[in-house]
């Protein structure tokens, strides 16, 4: 077994609980059993900056880089200042999923302040402020990540009407606990980023780890020498990993990444 020298983990469903919007003791002891291993914890997330430092402060990490909005912004833990963002262009995206998904609330990210909004996001979705806009400011200039919430739809709804669909410049990821639809900047993911940082850091393939439970996932799982999904993950994430956990209810998250220290010991 190789040591776990970057270990990649999602927050919304494997980290954090979105039940009960905690971090369990037994995950945080978790990572921090992970770091003084002496690995690379990276929190790999959907969520925004302002909703990433939170949880960098939950978990104790307070050296090294978090990939926020899919990997679109990437954050030094120490300093928590960006040090990369990739942008898009939202205005012909907007165009096209108002058409395909009628009287979505869009979130245009503007890092670092909040979201430009079109109508209001429940709070414990969209991290940091909101500042309503029309759609001509929404629009008016180039965002890492573009947000459509489908209020009263089903994500299964979501992934029907977008089968096929392909969103110019643009890459995009369905939730699947709601109709929401992330979009960030084409060939963006948390996959691709964590393979740019594996590559600075000199770490080797083998030795690196991702847990992760969502659509936005997949790819993290298919880069990784160790991948686990979370136990509630749908099918298509589960055939991501190489394994499969308990859930983020009965710390799935904990039993993973202690099994693989304990088997990665010489």
């Amino acid at each position: 077994m190789h040591r776990p020298r970057l270990v990649a983990l999602d927050v919304d469903g494997t980290v954090l609980d979105p039940e009960t919007q905690t971090v369990s003791t037994g995950v945080r002891e978790a990572v921090r059993r992970v770091v003084d291993a002496g690995g690379h914890v990276i929190v790999a997330t959907g969520r925004s900056m302002l909703g990433t430092l939170p949880i960098l402060d939950e978990l104790g990490l307070h050296s090294g880089a978090a990939l926020c909005s899919n990997g679109a912004v990437r954050v030094d833990a120490a300093t928590r200042e960006t040090v990369a963002v990739e942008t898009f262009d939202p205005a012909p995206v907007h165009e096209r999923l108002s058409a395909l998904l009628p009287g979505s609330n869009f979130a245009a990210e503007q890092v670092g302040t909040g979201s430009l909004v079109t109508g209001w996001f429940p709070e414990a979705l969209l991290h940091g402020p909101q500042r309503p806009a029309d759609v001509d400011e929404l629009v008016g200039r180039r965002v890492p990540r573009l947000i459509a919430h489908w209020a009263g739809h089903t994500p299964d709804e979501a992934t029907e009407v977008l089968a096929g669909v392909h969103l110019p410049t643009c890459t995009y990821t369905i939730d699947h606990y709601a109709a929401w639809v992330t979009v960030v900047p084409e060939g963006v993911t948390k996959g691709a980023a964590l393979e740019k940082l594996r590559t600075e850091l000199g770490v080797a393939v083998e030795d690196t780890f991702a847990a992760g439970d969502g659509d936005n996932d997949i790819q993290m799982l298919e880069w990784a020498g160790h991948s686990v999904a979370m136990g509630q993950a749908p099918d298509p994430v589960r055939a991501a990993a190489a394994e499969v956990t308990d859930t983020v209810a009965e710390d799935g998250l904990v039993m993973a990444l202690d099994r693989w220290l304990r088997l990665s010991r010489p």
